[in-house]
């Protein structure tokens, strides 16, 4: 029981990659106070459990029901994180970040955490492990996350200001290039390419 734990653990613990995205959630809520940060994390969270979730019992049919394959949720989920980052990149000089808790529910709860990675990895693992412990899997990784994000505060002072605005436009950068990789695979999935 406890290799498959470990086994079904360490993939999820890699598609959900909190230390990778941890940039992004600190640039995403850098002008916020510690009482919306709160909110947005809980809201992220939140979210992201809902959909995993669900999506851990009805993905597959939802998928089969509307003809979409996992390619097409790729290209979808990296589209939105492009859109994401080209804002940040360029608009963020005329717009300021107004410190809203929606952007807990999207874009940090989806597909930031629950995006088309930890998605996949989750049908892959209920089949191969069975849905409990691929839920003790997914609790035990959502917990790790929200540890991961609650310590970006300390992050953030050690950055300071000036290195927290650079990191943010580094960090956009990286997110464009990770949502054009997503979108590849997606497309690469789509013509049989791997």
């Amino acid at each position: 029981m406890y290799s498959n734990f470990i086994m079904s653990f360490i993939p999820l613990f890699v598609a959900f990659d909190a230390i990778g995205i941890l940039p992004i959630y600190m640039s995403l809520t850098q002008d916020m106070d510690s009482n919306v940060k709160k909110k947005v994390l809980t809201h992220s969270i939140i979210t992201a459990t809902a959909i995993t979730v669900i999506f851990l019992f009805v993905g597959k049919g939802i998928f089969m029901i509307l003809g979409i394959t996992i390619s097409d949720f790729q290209i979808a989920g990296g589209l939105i994180l492009l859109v994401i980052a080209i804002t940040d990149i360029i608009f963020s000089h005329q717009m300021s970040r107004k410190p809203h808790p929606s952007v807990g529910t999207v874009p940090i709860g989806t597909p930031l955490i629950a995006g088309p990675a930890s998605l996949t990895t989750l049908i892959m693992l209920n089949d191969i492990f069975g849905i409990s412990m691929t839920i003790f899997s997914l609790v035990v990784n959502l917990i790790i996350v929200w540890i991961i994000f609650s310590f970006s505060n300390r992050i953030l002072s050690f950055l300071g200001e000036g290195g927290a605005r650079a990191t943010s436009k580094v960090v956009s950068l990286f997110l464009a290039a990770i949502a054009v990789m997503i979108i590849r695979r997606g497309i690469e999935g789509t013509l049989g390419i791997y």
